[in-house]
């Protein structure tokens, strides 16, 4: 192909055309592209459409409605990746040149911390009103296909992979507590016993979750086996199923609301709360930006002063650690 054909072809592809088929390539789904892009699935659709028209050969392929992409789209996905990353690292510099007085961050999170990362964005937002913020929260499967696509600039995970290529620090104290109607047969029992907690029906989160990691580790460790009554994916989901009677749950401690309180209440079951800690990680190549920077640093100086009370007032929260955390950095 000549050089003439190459930028003709380059005048025809649009950068937000790269970005839709980014998206889609990594996720394999275009509806999962069309959530996290904010679009419509036919708009995702079309966007493809037109690539493939441009380029004049196939770039995606569905069999048996699993998508996989074609040799065409996976040379393409390597070109977009690093067009992308080469735009990202621009973006940066100029965010750098700038200072804070505008630029952008990306932050996930896992569905624990949805509670607690609105709020510390609002306030970093209130002192630098220039800084477009973005935030996903999911779960921790995506946070890491996140991680590993690079797709934002921090993230706060409850148990960090074993990976060369990802970079993670210490954050805040994520207790895991055991949650379960007022009216319960043990709302009112000191140091309930495992063997007799585990005879109840749980309510656990889906496979991979950081916080069933963390309760199948309990009690596997303790030789006891939980009885499972049912899966939900979130944690809204699981407290209305408490307060339903559908079972009982380990739930973060940041997830209690002081309305929830009314319905629920935490047992005094023995080896708990489990000591469970958020993790603030980022891709070890990446080049953080001053926004970045900023936000990780103000994560430390502010975010301990948002913890609730009962984790406050524990021995869970070290806030000597959290201060050499951050100078150690």
């Amino acid at each position: 192909m000549s050089k003439g054909a190459i930028s003709n072809l380059a005048r025809r592809i649009s950068i937000r055309q790269l970005q839709v088929f980014d998206t889609v390539s990594r996720l394999r789904s275009f509806t999962r592209a069309a959530e996290e892009l904010y679009l419509s699935q036919p708009t995702v659709s079309m966007q493809i459409k037109k690539l493939e028209s441009d380029i004049g050969l196939p770039l995606i392929e569905q069999v048996a409605k699993k998508l996989s992409l074609t040799e065409t789209g996976k040379a393409l996905q390597a070109a977009a990746h690093d067009i992308l990353e080469i735009l990202g690292r621009f973006e940066m510099e100029v965010e750098d040149q700038k200072g804070l007085r505008t630029g952008q961050l990306h932050l996930a999170v896992v569905s624990t911390a949805n509670y607690f990362a609105p709020r510390l964005l609002g306030q970093f937002r209130h002192q630098y009103p220039g800084i477009k913020v973005t935030l996903e929260v999911t779960n921790r499967e995506h946070i890491l296909e996140r991680m590993l696509s690079n797709s934002d600039d921090i993230y706060l995970i409850g148990k960090p992979p074993k990976s060369s290529e990802l970079e993670f620090q210490p954050y805040l104290p994520n207790p895991m507590v055991v949650v379960a109607p007022v009216d319960h047969k043990f709302a009112k029992r000191k140091s309930v016993s495992l063997q007799e907690i585990a005879d109840e029906p749980f309510i656990l989160r889906e496979q991979g979750s950081g916080t069933r990691i963390a309760v199948e580790h309990k009690f596997a460790n303790a030789g006891l086996e939980l009885n499972i009554g049912m899966e939900l994916g979130n944690n809204e989901s699981i407290k209305q199923g408490i307060t339903g009677g559908l079972g009982i749950a380990v739930l973060s401690l940041h997830t209690l609301t002081s309305g929830d309180m009314n319905e629920l209440t935490v047992l005094d079951v023995e080896g708990f709360p489990i000591s469970w800690q958020w993790y603030i990680g980022h891709p070890r190549s990446k080049r953080l930006s001053i926004a970045a920077k900023t936000f990780i640093d103000f994560m430390y100086e502010e975010g301990p002063l948002l913890l609730p009370e009962n984790v406050i007032d524990s021995t869970l929260v070290d806030m000597t650690m959290m201060k050499n955390n951050k100078r150690n950095r």
